[in-house]
């Protein structure tokens, strides 16, 4: 008779639970629906964290895009097994920003004719209405081009479990100046804060463009300043700190609106960078910045495509690549050749391809370990291990992990024991 898996020790089947594949998020979907106790462990407060603990960069799990046939954001997943998320408000209209677990878009109104920001956990789907400030309605008229970004709204917070707490959103206006004499539009951007439900004073810059932000998500550097790039190539960066907008151009840039040839992202040093596509390859940049006056465009690295995609992804050395996302904690792009799309990691230049390019503009990256949503018959019991035990339980910390190395490398038949078997096997069915 087959033993429950439920007689498995809880600091076991946690280690097991963790080493599951982390880029495959149905894994830890399946396995949640075994039994209550494998669905607690998931779910509980802390697992998140030690995920990435134990596989530090989270993965992509797909991303939200701009339907061109109902312009209604939709998810792709970018995983090895299907996976979908939890469907999100249909009124959306424009897919913005992710970052924290957390999405943005710019939200037509129920019931009214106007607009609104909503926040979106994929995961959990908790959604959270954002009216538009003041200055917009007073000026929407004058408003040439919108973008926002979402980010964590806690002080000293490492990121690594955000969810449901506190958040900031950064909305940014290009706005026609008529009161201007030299055919100058105007930035303009202020911050909202969940923690108070308000919005902040608007900062305001002048440029000699319109600055229309149609292709490219944001990109945060240091927890301080967040940077978009415009549709012409000129970059928008915001002072989180100083609370000001300055603009300036990526390098060996000539003016062109409609530039697509570069996309912000970070550095290897975490700060800002910019990828220049040039042919076939790609060059990588880096902004050295040694005083607040005086900065650098410095060249790290280039990229040769044709060693990295497949046969027939580029016809000849002319075929053109574009990098349409990049994914920030994952340090993943997202590329489109012949019609198809790849995601490329920066570090291992691994490459894998997602699906065939359905002309996709602005593509928005989800990057996070996907866990289940807490289920309510779950009694938290991350504080209770024996106390005679220590910290882990019966069984001491190094043999736990060790013995759930083991389940994952090599299986079942590592150990005799018919609770540890039967346990296997029961993650082997789910997933």
């Amino acid at each position: 008779m087959a033993v429950e898996s439920s007689t498995l020790p809880e600091e076991l089947f946690e280690e097991i639970l963790l080493r599951l594949p982390p880029d495959d998020p149905a894994c830890l979907f399946r396995a949640s629906l075994v039994c209550k106790a494998w669905g607690y462990a998931v779910s509980r407060p802390g697992f998140h964290r030690r995920l990435h603990e134990l596989h530090q960069s989270p993965p992509v799990i797909g991303f939200l895009h701009d339907s061109d046939e109902e312009h209604i954001p939709d998810f792709i997943p970018t995983t090895a097994s299907s996976f979908s998320l939890a469907a999100s408000d249909r009124r959306l209209s424009r897919a913005l920003d992710y970052r924290h677990r957390r999405a943005l878009f710019l939200s037509d109104s129920e019931g009214q004719d106007t607009q609104e920001l909503l926040m979106w956990e994929p995961v959990t789907s908790a959604q959270q209405h954002i009216p538009m400030p003041v200055a917009y309605n007073d000026i929407y008229a004058n408003v040439v081009h919108t973008t926002a970004a979402v980010f964590c709204g806690v002080d000293g917070c490492d990121h690594r479990d955000c969810l449901g707490g506190h958040f900031r959103v950064l909305f940014v206006l290009s706005v026609e100046d008529e009161d201007s004499d030299d055919d100058e539009d105007a930035m303009w951007a202020c911050v909202f804060s969940s923690e108070t439900g308000t919005w902040g004073e608007l900062t305001s810059l002048h440029h000699r463009w319109h600055m229309c932000f149609t292709f490219f998500s944001s990109v945060l550097v240091e927890w301080s300043q967040l940077y978009f790039m415009a549709d012409d190539g000129f970059i928008l960066e915001y002072d989180l700190a100083r609370h000001n907008l300055t603009v300036f151009n990526p390098p060996n840039y000539l003016w062109n609106y409609g530039d697509d040839r570069y996309n912000i992202m970070l550095a290897e040093d975490g700060g800002l960078g910019v990828n220049e596509v040039m042919g076939s390859h790609l060059r990588l940049w880096a902004r050295e910045v040694s005083d607040s006056t005086n900065a650098r465009w410095v060249l790290s690295r280039v990229i040769y495509m044709v060693n990295l995609l497949p046969i027939g992804a580029l016809v000849d050395a002319e075929t053109r690549v574009q990098v349409l996302g990049f994914a920030e904690g994952a340090n993943v792009i997202l590329v489109t050749t012949v019609a198809r799309l790849f995601t490329i990691e920066l570090q291992s230049e691994r490459t894998r391809k997602v699906c065939d390019d359905h002309g996709f503009a602005n593509l928005i990256p989800i990057v996070s370990f996907y866990t289940p949503v807490p289920r309510g018959e779950h009694k938290d019991r991350s504080s209770k291990p024996s106390e005679a035990a220590g910290p882990r339980g019966a069984l001491g910390e190094e043999k736990i992990v060790d013995q759930a190395r083991q389940f994952i490398n090599s299986g079942s038949n590592v150990t005799k024991d018919e609770d540890f078997v039967n346990s296997f096997e029961c993650v082997s069915h789910a997933i």
